[in-house]
């Protein structure tokens, strides 16, 4: 187990429903980390932007960018996530890709499909939470429009980090902010959001607010809210354990299961 796990936000403009621009994109930025790094987290759909335009732009789940991400990881000795379109049984899954640094996979299918923009008439939504161990972390990695729904992330299982990759415009951005900071509080958890910048091709602008926060709600990253930029961020185990210890606010969370 590592005491300290460093995680690199990507938060970047993106080229509208152009995979290959953008992967090449994400190339440059991924060769420009110098310090070591255990994790690099790209935004939502990273590859095309959020578009409902899926059947041209789906790829199956070995496709182009899981082989990209795969090369990326072990080029750099670390994980990569982000989420991409995927085909799979005649449905289309807006899906996250948790790559190791050996090559190896899991994947998350967005849960909550953003019902305002018409995703859940083209995408299916998945069913499963993924818990992922990179270095003795457990990280639950989520998707968007899931950081609305505390329930779906209720750390029940004692997971380290709280991993949320984004395409959240500007005009709802207040809440952005606002969800990360409760959910890292109420999780007792370090939580992560990578958003995008720019404007999309349905003209939506996003100003980013990436950023990492501790489990007392502060925002440990210090990058530029607005602009593109990489930063590493290093976590801390012992800062959960002892916060954890010292405040004990899980041992009182309420019990359930999701139907």
């Amino acid at each position: 187990m590592k005491e300290v796990l460093k995680i690199s936000i990507i938060q970047s403009d993106l080229f509208w429903e152009n995979p290959a621009a953008n992967r090449l994109m994400f190339s440059e930025k991924i060769n420009q980390i110098s310090e070591q790094t255990d994790l690099i987290v790209l935004p939502e759909m990273f590859t095309t932007g959020f578009t409902m335009n899926a059947l041209p732009l789906a790829e199956l789940e070995n496709g182009k960018t899981l082989i990209w991400m795969k090369h990326q990881a072990v080029k750099m000795d670390c994980a990569v996530t982000g989420s991409v379109i995927i085909s799979k049984n005649e449905s289309f899954y807006n899906r996250l890709f948790f790559v190791f640094p050996n090559g190896d996979y899991k994947t998350y299918d967005k849960r909550h499909t953003f019902t305002l923009a018409g995703e859940h008439d083209t995408f299916a939504s998945g069913n499963q939470r993924l818990i992922v161990d990179l270095l003795g972390w457990k990280i639950c990695p989520l998707i968007c429009y899931d950081l609305r729904f505390p329930v779906w992330a209720r750390n029940t299982e004692d997971y380290d980090v709280l991993l949320y990759v984004a395409n959240w415009p500007e005009k709802r951005i207040a809440a952005w902010d606002a969800l990360l900071k409760a959910r890292s509080i109420e999780n007792m958890a370090y939580c992560v959001g990578v958003n995008r910048t720019g404007k999309d091709g349905n003209k939506h602008r996003y100003i980013g607010h990436s950023g990492v926060y501790n489990v007392l709600g502060e925002q440990i990253s210090t990058a530029n809210f607005e602009e593109s930029f990489t930063e590493t961020i290093a976590l801390k185990k012992s800062h959960i354990e002892t916060n954890r210890k010292h405040l004990q606010f899980l041992n009182d969370r309420d019990e359930f299961n999701l139907i």
